[in-house]
């Protein structure tokens, strides 16, 4: 049976620190069509509504930063995301920030309440902070533990405000009520860069985490084989891609928060094409192109597409 690949394009970078990712998914296209490639023009695609003007309001929740804004962004996301796997399309999310991936997650499980999903979490970060534990208030940070349904108290340093609160119960219950996934579901591969909060729940919760130097020692396809072992269990599985992920010295400095010693896209590619032929795969995410950051011309945003383009060929495969 062959998919039909719908392209989301959500332009919001209100969940970050830094302005620019919101241009990512422009700058995508701008590498396909300097590559003379017709990728943008096979597939369908959907505009999200976004909320960027936000980001000039006064901001009331110093720890979760315009949590209301990323709310209506993520519901947004989680309906897009619903309607076209009702739709029998197979969602290929190009998104600005990480924030993003709980609207991502949440629709997938308003469609599939009963089954469990696997995360494929393909990053440079944990994402694990809640409101209660965030350093900096940037939402990006914080999409796995609204998934998760974790507010980390046990590490909790900030004081936050009831309306603060009530929004991040909002966050948490998108699509549909409670957790969206379980930690034995999660998998992390290159995460290199994390606060004490988070270790602490990588620990508490047992993550497991493929680090670049333990994927590079066992081989790609063993930790891969591995991790889908772990997921066997799983109905479905969601791969969220963050460019930062890969090496920014190698690469590009094109992200918000870039990070040294990743992966390289090649590692990436093979990576992500080892789990879609696992036929599990529902979704698949990238995100955190930040074209106003990057030294090296438009480089980060070529090699993202060059992922895009080599998974998506996978992707169309005949399932039998």
């Amino acid at each position: 049976m062959e998919r039909f690949i719908k392209l989301i394009k959500n332009r919001s970078d209100i969940g970050a620190g830094t302005r620019g990712s919101d241009l990512g998914i422009d700058a995508i296209e701008i590498a396909a069509i300097n590559r003379n490639s017709d990728y943008f023009s096979q597939f369908e695609f959907e505009d999200v509504k976004t909320h960027n003007e936000s980001i000039y309001d006064k901001n009331r929740n110093n720890f979760a930063k315009r949590i209301e804004h990323v709310l209506e962004q993520c519901t947004r996301v989680s309906y897009a995301v619903k309607h076209n796997l009702k739709a029998n399309y197979f969602p290929i999310v190009l998104s600005g920030d990480h924030s993003s991936a709980l609207g991502t997650i949440s629709g997938i499980k308003a469609v599939y309440p009963t089954k469990r999903l696997g995360v494929v979490w393909i990053d440079a970060h944990a994402d694990l902070h809640s409101p209660y534990t965030s350093p900096s208030g940037n939402i990006h940070g914080m999409p796995l533990s609204a998934a998760l349904g974790e507010d980390n108290f046990d590490c909790q340093v900030n004081e936050i405000t009831p309306d603060t609160a009530q929004h991040w119960e909002d966050l948490k219950n998108i699509g549909t009520p409670g957790n969206k996934i379980r930690p034995e579901n999660l998998i992390y591969f290159g995460v290199r860069d994390t606060e004490e909060a988070e270790d602490s729940q990588i620990k508490k919760l047992d993550i497991r985490n493929y680090k670049v130097a333990e994927v590079r020692y066992r081989g790609l396809q063993t930790c891969v084989a591995e991790a889908l072992t772990k997921l066997s269990n799983c109905d479905l599985i969601y791969i969220s891609f963050d460019v930062d992920s890969m090496d920014c010295d190698m690469i590009s400095y094109g992200t918000g928060t870039p990070v040294p010693k990743g992966f390289d896209q090649h590692e990436v590619i093979a990576m992500i094409n080892q789990i879609i032929k696992s036929k599990k795969v529902i979704c698949f995410e990238v995100v955190e192109v930040n074209p106003l950051l990057d030294t090296k011309g438009n480089k980060m945003a070529e090699t993202a597409f060059e992922v895009l383009e080599q998974i998506t060929s996978t992707v169309i495969l005949p399932i039998e």
